[in-house]
């Protein structure tokens, strides 16, 4: 039987479960000022959109974020996301991604431009 369910399939709850649990540094900071609609929308972090599991996900600018460590950059790695995000936009979901470095050393930065994307994916 084939599995139509596009986000949160149950087969992967228990993924999405360790990987909350064990978010690394910077996907704990930046959660720490998105949560409970900081920013005006919701997000929800690692969400499953098919058979990914995003680092975060708001449905209302359907907007996904990803957090990018020195693993993203190992051979077929950029493959991989270049095929997950186009995947994500033929949802109608934007994909905006950021350096771990870059949530570290400049926080403010990335809030502004996560800010300023939400305004333009709502209109």
């Amino acid at each position: 039987m084939k599995n139509d369910k596009i986000f949160n399939r149950p087969e992967k709850k228990a993924m999405r479960q360790v990987l909350r649990r064990n978010m690394p540094v910077p996907e704990q900071i930046l959660w720490a000022k998105i949560r409970n609609q900081q920013l005006g929308v919701k997000f929800r972090r690692q969400h499953g959109i098919d058979q990914y599991i995003v680092d975060f996900y708001c449905p209302e600018a359907m907007l996904v974020i990803e957090l990018d460590g020195d693993s993203h950059y190992i051979d077929g790695t950029e493959d991989k996301d270049r095929i997950r995000n186009e995947f994500m936009q033929t949802l109608g979901l934007r994909v905006i991604r950021y350096l771990n470095s870059d949530v570290m050393q400049n926080l403010d930065g990335v809030i502004e431009h996560i800010m300023h994307t939400i305004k333009i994916q709502q209109g």
